[in-house]
């Protein structure tokens, strides 16, 4: 044991001892863990304290400040180290669902999917994969987990995040920073705090109550804390009118004063603004250069404006950490070997687990034999990740109709339709003059290839231009059509962030797409293509109207001449980008209704990044959500449908009915925010709170998921034993083959508080598989914290005393039984 965790360990018993007395005294709930409100820096033990003394300036702030990699491998971040004292170089990376460098990796499923599990032992096993293959692949630090709440169904790293529950979301995200840091790599969880959409995420104002703040944001960053993260993301957002990577609020009163956190705290990439504000307030590390960390912070010390006592705290925590790694003295254990079948054995396993059947009627689940229809783009094109920091290059990913066809077996009759189509078919030469190859065209290298022609345009019909191209070029084909260029730059980042499926054909090349109208007659077209240094191939095709509409014919009558259909759908979401609409993209909602009315034993596929509106759901026979399932998605995506495994997933967010019926439908101060600014109006009332709160009901509710095996719920009660609640029942296997329950625990009310409070909230929750017939006698445990409530006059947790109702069920809108209890101080 260090003398980092030696001291924390102290502190912690000393701080919860307060704690615990003060609560015994004034109804305060303790923390899960309590330091003294404002202690003064610690030392780091005498290792760091050694060295800090031997560090000149210079190379101190080295260590506050992100550089170049002499040998990258990729990855997102360098810090140098100081070789004359032999600290050694941190190596960053991505790693979300995995991890991002060049080298291939296991490509785990996304986060959401391993959350929909509702097993902290499993996301534990999932961090040890990304913590021992970052060690493998070179790396120090992991830049993962993402614990930020699922807050409005748009944003766009949904996927790379857990849960719209603040309990479930703390209990997974510290057990999956056991497991990384357990293999001895650093995690850093983020993004620190309210970062809840990706739309105007580096420049929009969060202002939010401290209550909701502390009941629902917060919760799963302290939660990572207590976990003993090595290291915390700032955001790019601002909160209550501060930018968070310099907000004193978040990274010195609450991530240091409340919860005692000795680590260090980063940007986010660029979300750097200042130099004294920023260190002064608590950051600690500016990220992937030094612009604001680098020379400006030497002149502010050379000339008084920063202290140098608060570089030396910043050094000072990250030399701690380094130092409880093992780090600093050679006593971090060796690079182990990739272990790529452990790797894919868990990828398997987790997206398995967390697959969430949805609906299952006429027993259309599991398939049972006879003739299969496979259809729609993902059903041949796995889809492992989504895009931006949650790409990883997999060790292989198989086809889902490969799967299936293998998974039915040699006499069965599986067939292939497209359905929908995500990138383009030919343009005719008869509609180019002069005609040219627009389907290959070369251009060598050091040559510069033009057209100057027209398109011909038989009938008006909306046209989708999609354009593939080398991403190695040194530039992409100039397309003008009427003088307009159909696929200019994306402004700022907007060109990494364009998504993890639709962004890359199969044959490896970039795809750009642009829509419009274009009325009957001749078009103007002029391409310029440069081969620049390693030359240039490109592709130039059309998906109009008349295309779709061949493509449902062809899918219809393949689902009319099967006896099962299986519709693979989509939704591809990217770091950089919210959603616009609940609906499926493209033509698939109209794909859907016409297979449905063809064949209604038509099983949904969902590819998906998060909740989706479904007004074709009646006409279904069955839905199964498997978001981003990884590099084994296909063979986990078989397995569920042919009934060798039972769908053991249920939904961590709720899913609305439709664009006007969720907790930010129709007040844009709510969301995306109004002139750069944006209210938490809905206060804790988070997802499934909004709609009990509100009385709507969700498409789907949070923690719905069926099973091909039934459940009964019996026999529940509830006593208080002066730590918690203990709430027991009896769950029974009603059906005929062994199955997955997650039966869930709420808890209503408190009489006492004259709080917000939300109707009710999840207490806690059990993943159980039954035998057929099975019958087992069940205890949750509800925490003090989640029957607590934060008085912002005390700026402290309160307990809810009083007759409190407690419910279980089996999802937030599925509640078999009712008891109550009595909360005590």
């Amino acid at each position: 044991m260090t003398d980092t965790v030696s001291r924390r360990s102290a502190l912690r018993l000393l701080g919860g001892a307060i704690a615990v007395a003060t609560a015994a005294t004034t109804g305060i709930a303790a923390p899960s863990h309590a330091y003294a409100q404002a202690r003064p820096e610690a030392g780091a033990g005498p290792r760091v304290e050694g060295l800090l003394n031997k560090l000149t300036l210079d190379e101190k702030i080295s260590l506050l400040h992100g550089a170049t990699d002499p040998d990258s491998l990729g990855q997102a971040g360098y810090i140098p180290g100081v070789p004359r004292l032999k600290i050694p170089p941190l190596r960053l990376t991505d790693g979300p669902a995995g991890v991002r460098v060049t080298a291939h990796a296991t490509a785990l499923p996304a986060p959401v999917l391993l959350a929909s599990a509702f097993d902290p032992e499993l996301a534990r096993r999932y961090g040890r994969v990304v913590g021992r293959e970052g060690r493998a692949l070179g790396q120090d630090v992991l830049l993962s987990p993402m614990v930020n709440l699922i807050r409005t169904p748009y944003a766009g790293r949904n996927f790379e995040t857990l849960s719209e529950d603040p309990l479930l979301a703390g209990d997974l995200v510290a057990a999956e920073i056991e497991g990384i840091q357990g293999e001895g790599l650093i995690a850093t969880v983020k993004h620190f705090a309210m970062n809840n959409q990706e739309k105007d995420r580096d420049s929009i104002d969060v202002r939010v109550d401290e209550q909701t703040m502390h009941e629902i944001e917060l919760r799963g960053f302290e939660a990572a804390i207590d976990a003993g993260a090595g290291a915390v993301m700032g955001a790019y957002n601002k909160v209550n009118g501060t930018f968070a990577c310099e907000n004193k609020t978040l990274l010195t009163d609450i991530l240091r004063g409340q919860w005692g956190f000795e680590g260090w705290v980063m940007t986010d990439w660029f979300a750097a603004h200042s130099t004294v504000t920023a260190i002064t307030a608590g950051l600690d590390m500016e990220m992937p250069d030094g612009t604001y960390f680098g020379t400006p912070l030497k002149t502010a010390v050379q000339n008084g404006s920063v202290p140098e006592r608060y570089v030396d705290r910043a050094v000072r925590r990250i030399l701690g950490v380094m130092d409880r790694f093992g780090l600093l003295d050679g006593s971090a254990p060796p690079r182990p070997a990739r272990d790529a079948k452990a790797g894919a054995a868990v990828a398997l396993e987790v997206a398995k687990a967390g697959a969430t059947l949805l609906r299952n009627e006429h027993r259309t689940l599991p398939l049972t034999g006879g003739s299969v229809a496979v259809i729609g783009p993902t059903g041949t094109l796995p889809f492992v990740s989504g895009g931006g920091s949650a790409h990883v290059v997999p060790d292989h990913a198989d086809s889902p109709l490969d799967a299936i066809r293998a998974r039915a077996g040699s006499g069965a009759h599986v067939t292939y339709s497209l359905g929908e189509d995500l990138f383009g078919k030919a343009i005719p030469a008869s509609a180019l003059t002069p005609a040219f190859d627009s389907e290959g065209q070369r251009v060598e290298a050091g040559k510069t290839w033009e057209y100057d022609g027209s398109l011909a345009v038989a009938e008006t019909d909306e046209w989708t231009f999609v354009l593939h191209f080398d991403s190695a070029a040194t530039a992409r084909p100039t397309v003008l059509l009427d003088g307009t260029e159909l696929f200019p730059l994306a402004a700022g980042y907007g060109e990494y962030f364009s998504g993890g499926l639709v962004s890359v054909d199969p044959d490896g090349l970039s795809v750009r797409r642009k829509t419009l109208t274009l009325t009957k007659g001749a078009h103007t077209l002029k391409i310029s293509a440069a081969g620049g240094d390693a030359g240039l191939l490109f592709r130039l095709r059309r998906i109009t109207g008349a295309t779709r509409a061949q493509d449902v014919a062809d899918a219809v009558t393949a689902a009319r001449a099967a006896r099962s259909v299986v519709l693979f759908a989509y939704e591809d979401a990217t770091e950089g980008l919210d959603r616009t609409t609940l609906g499926l993209p493209g033509n698939q909602a109209e794909l859907i209704e016409s297979v449905t009315a063809a064949n209604p034993r038509t099983t949904v596929v969902l590819n998906t990044s998060s909740s989706t509106a479904m007004p074709w759901l009646a006409r279904s026979g069955a839905v199964l959500q498997m978001y981003y399932p990884g590099q084994e998605g296909a063979a986990a995506t078989a397995a569920v449908l042919f009934g060798d495994c039972d769908p053991g997933g249920r939904l961590t967010q709720s899913f609305p009915v439709d664009d006007d019926h969720h907790p930010v439908a129709g007040d844009p101060l709510r969301y995306p925010g109004v002139n750069g600014t944006e209210e938490y109006s809905e206060g804790i009332h988070v997802g499934y709170r909004w709609y009990d709160a509100e009385g709507v009901r969700p498409l789907h509710p949070f923690g719905h998921g069926l099973s091909y095996t039934s459940f009964s719920y019996e026999d529940a009660s509830a006593r208080w034993n002066g730590h918690g609640l203990d709430v027991t029942f009896t769950v029974r296997n009603t059906g005929r083959r062994e199955g997955v329950a997650v039966p869930q625990v709420y808890v209503g009310r408190s009489p006492d508080l004259q709080l917000d409070q939300a109707v009710r909230v999840l207490g806690g929750y059990r993943r159980l598989v039954l035998r057929a017939g099975e019958r087992r006698r069940v205890t949750v445990r509800v925490a003090a914290r989640t029957l607590s409530s934060w008085d912002v006059r005390r700026h402290a947790w309160v307990l809810g005393t009083g007759r409190r109702s407690v419910w279980v069920g089996a999802s937030s809108g599925d509640l078999r039984l009712r008891t109550t209890a009595d909360v005590k101080r």
